[in-house]
């Protein structure tokens, strides 16, 4: 008999000890994840790639399409100080940064492709529709600020890299001059029209900088609206047909769920 007791009085001891391990345990756990907020983002980008200021080559923007270029996003906020109020947000994102435009140009730097698959460069006079479809997997790092209850302003940087990038398109009602403004003209009228391609010459690597803002509209659900600006060159630094750096500017807005 006195073995069952002292038996059952190990196994309560064990379970005690086993019961407030796990509530240490998640204690600890609870703690360390007080201050993190976790976020699923669904977003659409409104923006182009563009230099700046433009160029006297650009005479006239005739049409811009954003087409559809959506991100999906996951976000990890870490609240800081005794009334959370700063913090640091670390994001991953997959996004699409789209665009299709039509512009008048003079003298612009241009490679078109001939009929015969072959490339010709020059300074082309005319009409130039461009199609952009890049593909990005991005890393934006963000100061928060909650300026109210509800209201969180952010600033920082971001970090893209490309795995599927399109930059393409044809010219129109214009003419080419071979090698430079005073080059053999060859001239494109009645509906003909030349493709170029630079899709090969887009840079893997793209940062620059992110403002934004969120509002708590419920419990779990955000508004936003992020302002991106990317820093270098969609172009590699050997790429020399465009003279001019490109830029990728968007606004993303869309809507997150709070976890």
């Amino acid at each position: 008999m006195k073995r069952y007791i002292l038996t059952a009085i190990i196994a309560i001891a064990a379970a005690t000890t086993l019961s407030a391990q796990e509530s240490r345990t998640q204690a600890l756990i609870n703690a360390s994840l007080r201050n993190w907020e976790i976020e699923l983002r669904g977003g659409y980008n409104i923006g182009g790639v563009s230099p700046l200021p433009l160029p006297e080559e650009i005479r006239k923007l005739d049409s811009f399409n954003p087409t559809v270029p959506l991100s999906i996003e996951a976000d990890f906020t870490k609240r800081l100080g005794r009334d959370n109020r700063w913090g640091v947000q670390f994001g991953v994102k997959v996004e699409n940064k789209n665009m299709t435009t039509k512009a008048t140009v003079k003298n612009y730097s241009m490679e078109i492709i001939g009929d015969d698959g072959a490339k010709v460069a020059g300074r082309w006079t005319g009409g130039v529709q461009t199609a952009v479809r890049n593909s990005y997997l991005t890393f934006p790092v963000v100061g928060v600020y909650r300026v109210h209850p509800r209201t969180n302003l952010k600033a920082g940087v971001f970090f893209s890299w490309l795995f599927d990038g399109t930059f393409e398109g044809y010219v129109y009602d214009g003419y080419l001059r071979e090698n430079d403004p005073t080059g053999l003209k060859t001239v494109f009228e009645d509906g003909a029209t030349a493709s170029y391609d630079f899709s090969d010459n887009l840079r893997n690597f793209q940062w620059g900088w992110q403002i934004g803002a969120d509002w708590t509209a419920f419990k779990h659900l955000k508004l936003y609206a992020d302002l991106t600006w990317g820093i270098n060159n969609v172009f590699h630094s050997n790429f020399n047909t465009i003279t001019f750096d490109m830029h990728p500017i968007y606004l993303n807005l869309g809507v997150g769920y709070i976890f």
